[in-house]
């Protein structure tokens, strides 16, 4: 199957089960920008403030709208995020190639961290951006944030550039995946 709209994790019990789901009318924006907010809220402690730490609810409908958003939801509780988008529309100078998917807001909440909501969530918005005719992936994150970096890097990302947003009191390390080598 080469698109999922659901995806269940391997937990044993159905309260452990995890499904994916596309971002729908009725779910909540309040609900969604509490969860980027605390999933972001260690890296703002450490003095990296990413924009989905602090950012508004209208924030939060505007990202949304640029973009696929997708929810982690367990029961009725809203675990994890991202947003993708393909081909991703860069801002002048960002060293993204042209015709490069994205994808933004990937969050997991703190309880969840360490169960693999993360890979899964990164596993959808890389297959949700190849579906969408994209054969490479660009994003960035804090230069400072080692352990996303080197997140990234075990999964095939690698350094292309920096970028500083005005939204961040950081610079940016942009990192792109060719999905077509994967």
């Amino acid at each position: 199957m080469t698109r999922r709209s659901i995806h269940r994790s391997t937990a044993p019990g159905p309260s452990e089960i995890v499904v994916l789901r596309r971002f729908a009318e009725g779910n909540s924006i309040d609900e969604l920008t509490g969860l980027l907010h605390r999933a972001y809220s260690g890296h703002a402690a450490e003095g990296r403030v990413f924009f989905a730490s602090y950012q508004s609810v209208q924030d939060t409908t505007n990202r949304l709208r640029a973009g696929e958003c997708w929810l982690a939801v367990r029961g009725n509780e809203l675990v994890g995020t991202v947003t993708v988008a393909a081909p991703y529309e860069a801002p002048v100078g960002y060293p993204a190639p042209a015709g490069s998917g994205s994808f933004w807001q990937l969050a997991v909440d703190p309880s969840q961290r360490g169960t693999g909501l993360g890979q899964r969530l990164l596993s959808l918005a890389e297959e949700r951006i190849a579906a969408r005719g994209s054969t490479q992936v660009v994003i960035d994150t804090s230069a400072q944030a080692a352990d996303l970096v080197g997140w990234y890097g075990r999964r095939g990302y690698v350094p292309i550039g920096t970028w500083q947003w005005d939204v961040t009191n950081y610079e940016s390390v942009v990192l792109l995946k060719d999905l077509s080598a994967a």
